[in-house]
């Protein structure tokens, strides 16, 4: 028998290897120019959907703490657009005015009173009840004229620490509750005129600032921000808060302009809250 042919291994030659390796390279580069503008444009995309929900998030949460703030109790603070101050409310209701009952009565100091409406949430001791905030002298929450402090309550009814004379009746015989656990509360932009860092952002932030009590005279610069204030919004490059009252006193009008910077992009949303001034 014939012996088998011997098997020769044969490899890629050195030419054959660069030829691969330059082959590949042309590839790979046609491949990221084609793929290069769509991840761009995701990563810009995701950038901008955050930047926007932030603004959102921070506009819409300002705008339902202002519904809800005690009528004619919204004040700008000093000349600076950046600082707004109003008095929470958590609940609110319609009190006796006449007997049979426990009546509010306003020529005599009142402890305890009937509320016609069910309380929801009941008012916890240290709240205090406001009666006909109009915001001026004589029936000014600020001031104390028409406030007091809450003893104790039921879904029924309100006593409070002390006798206490009401300045002004409602002419629907309406109230508000204040919560203790925040008194006044300071919305506050920091920063939001110094522009845009080295790295393209915001250099400002939005705090949401509250238990700094319930002083009569207005304050003439924002409160101090700490680091642990809350915090709703950062990387802001601008931001503007305006309070129009209206002309008959029954509504208000607080305009609000927020913008986010990221990476040279910026985000700006305006946000308008119509504020119910009825007491």
């Amino acid at each position: 028998m014939r012996p088998a042919p011997i098997k020769r291994c044969r490899g890629f030659t050195l030419i054959e290897a660069v030829t691969v390796i330059a082959i590949t390279g042309v590839i790979a580069a046609v491949v990221v120019g084609f793929i290069r503008s769509p991840v761009q444009g995701y990563f810009d995309l995701e950038r901008r959907v955050e930047t926007t929900d932030t603004a959102d998030t921070a506009l819409r949460r300002m705008g339902r703490d202002f519904r809800l703030a005690l009528p004619n109790s919204v004040r700008s603070v000093g000349t600076s657009p950046l600082c707004l101050e109003y008095l929470p409310t958590v609940t609110g209701g319609r009190y006796r005015a006449e007997a049979p009952g426990a009546a509010l009565d306003f020529t005599t100091p009142t402890t305890t009173f009937d509320v016609l409406s069910t309380l929801n949430p009941i008012p916890a001791s240290g709240d205090q009840v406001v009666v006909y905030n109009l915001g001026i002298p004589g029936a000014d929450a600020y001031s104390g004229e028409n406030r007091a402090t809450i003893l104790s309550a039921t879904a029924n009814s309100i006593t409070l620490d002390t006798a206490t004379q009401f300045s002004l009746a409602s002419p629907g015989n309406r109230f508000q509750i204040l919560p203790a656990a925040e008194q006044a509360v300071f919305y506050v932009c920091t920063n939001s005129g110094s522009g845009i860092d080295a790295a393209g952002n915001g250099n400002g932030s939005l705090y949401r600032l509250s238990h700094y009590g319930i002083n009569a005279v207005a304050p003439t610069s924002c409160p101090a921000v700490s680091t642990d204030s809350p915090m709703l919004a950062q990387n802001v490059s601008h931001c503007e808060f305006d309070y129009t009252a209206g002309v008959t006193q029954r509504n208000g009008l607080i305009s609000m302009r927020i913008d986010i910077t990221k990476d040279h992009e910026t985000t700006s949303l305006y946000n308008a809250v119509h504020v119910s001034n009825s007491p």
